[in-house]
């Protein structure tokens, strides 16, 4: 059985600086991963950032993802573990996991699980069909592998993902159709939409897709509009001639292991469904378990490396193990989260989180 300080699970944003944390904090640290390579989301995010430079502003993701890897990598009391998938938490403190083909144990004091999420699917006529993707699955062909998903797309939700993704295939050399959105509003930063729009991409708000239709994979989709309860207006059908179509309609907490670890769960609408309550440190109902990233609700990369820290710092410090100005550093990761939620950009969060504060069960 191998014996950590601090185990974290998953080397997306988050968990990264949550081992990078942990370990300057002095703790040993195991870093798992169930794919072969560090990143998350980063690997294949080739827009730079928003925000400030300590956001890393100006910085595009994969070579964000590169840095952290490096400096995890370059951390001696940081071990790796990759194409590690965990399998069950327990309150004794042992993780299951299963890595490159071989049952393992972790015996941990604490845990930091930064899963990430998972894309949501829309119901309509067709959506089994080959050439229907989730926006991240054609994120990662494009940017990971160099493979184009196809010719022309039709992409279904203009929120960031949608927006950036439309753009990234534009980039490509793939033709985007439309972007429809059932929303009245563009959900997205509107620089996104501008960017697209000035490509030629129409924006279809308070639209929908009907169905997908063709043969042995996808030739076209069925558009609409809908009117203010959301509901399809008769005779406003459209067909689109494409051979993909990207759903971008949002992501859900990937919180399976915090199930089965029998942590307090919560339906927050606003994080992105079910997640983890927690305290102002991260730490969750379990207390030798903290959450980071997507898992605990759905936010950008941006607050999800910084929450990565936060958790990290608050797990060293629960061992007695963090430096004397670990308080310090925590209040700086609380107060750059607070100003990452400002404003109206973050009020759905800001929501959210209000929710879990007012729970006191």
């Amino acid at each position: 059985m191998k014996t950590v300080d601090i185990c974290v699970i998953g080397g997306g944003p988050a968990g990264l600086n949550a081992a990078l944390a942990a370990a300057g904090g002095g703790a040993t640290v195991l870093l798992l991963d169930d794919a072969d390579h560090l990143g998350g989301q980063l690997i294949k995010q080739t827009h730079m950032f928003f925000g400030s430079e300590k956001q890393q502003a100006g910085t595009r993701g994969i070579d964000i993802a590169v840095a952290l890897t490096r400096a995890v990598q370059g951390t001696p009391s940081i071990e790796i573990w990759l194409e590690t998938t965990a399998l069950g938490l327990y309150d004794d403190g042992v993780l299951t996991a299963e890595c490159l083909g071989e049952y393992r144990k972790v015996k941990a004091e604490r845990f930091v699980v930064a899963t990430g999420a998972s894309e949501k699917m829309l119901a309509f006529r067709g959506n089994d069909m080959p050439g229907v993707y989730g926006a991240g699955a054609a994120q990662t062909l494009m940017n990971v592998f160099g493979v184009k998903p196809g010719q022309r797309v039709l992409m279904v939700g203009a929120g960031n993902i949608g927006l950036i993704v439309a753009y990234q295939l534009l980039q490509a050399g793939v033709s985007v159709a439309a972007i429809v959105e059932g929303s009245p509003q563009i959900g997205g930063y509107l620089v996104h939409a501008a960017k697209v729009r000035r490509a030629g991409v129409p924006i279809l708000t308070s639209h929908t897709i009907l169905e997908a239709y063709g043969g042995e994979s996808v030739e076209g989709a069925v558009i609409c509009r809908l009117d203010p309860a959301w509901q399809p207006i008769l005779g406003t059908e459209q067909r689109i001639p494409v051979d993909v179509i990207c759903l971008a309609v949002g992501l859900s907490p990937l919180s399976d292991l915090l199930w089965q670890a029998d942590c307090r769960m919560l339906y927050i609408p606003e994080l992105g469904g079910h997640v983890a309550w927690r305290d102002e440190n991260l730490r969750t109902s379990q207390p030798h378990i903290f959450i980071a990233g997507d898992v605990a609700g759905i936010e950008e990369a941006s607050s999800a490396m910084v929450a990565g820290q936060l958790a990290g710092y608050a797990a060293a410090l629960d061992l007695k193990l963090a430096p004397s100005d670990v308080g310090e550093r925590m209040a700086l990761a609380q107060a750059e989260l607070a100003a990452l939620r400002s404003g109206p950009v973050g009020e759905k969060i800001r929501l959210g989180l209000e929710s879990i504060r007012r729970d006191k069960r």
